[in-house]
């Protein structure tokens, strides 16, 4: 197992659009085979700022989801609301909690 974190900044006039077509499509996401765990995150600092935290089976998982109509449709309508490029990392747990 792995975890993807993406970082995206939106444009403050947008961030409800975001948060509408997340929250319309969490479940959906959560559901593809492999997603073990979808998380939304808020930067404290930058409220402008989120963070989505994944956590998928095997790496082919995640390219199938990157490749369905699911993720196809929710990047079209998220990838016009940004304020920067997004910045994505694939990182694996080095410890777990107890």
């Amino acid at each position: 197992m792995f975890v993807r974190i993406v970082k995206m900044n939106f444009k403050a006039s947008n961030i409800e659009l975001f948060l509408e077509n997340f929250n319309e499509n969490k479940v959906k996401i959560r559901n593809s085979k492999g997603c073990n765990l979808l998380e939304l995150y808020r930067d404290k600092s930058d409220s402008n700022t989120f963070f989505t935290y994944s956590y998928w089976e095997s790496e082919a998982d995640l390219e199938t989801y990157r490749n369905s109509e699911l993720f196809k449709l929710v990047w079209r309508k998220t990838k016009v609301l940004f304020n920067n490029k997004p910045e994505a990392w694939s990182v694996d747990k080095v410890e777990l909690a107890p």
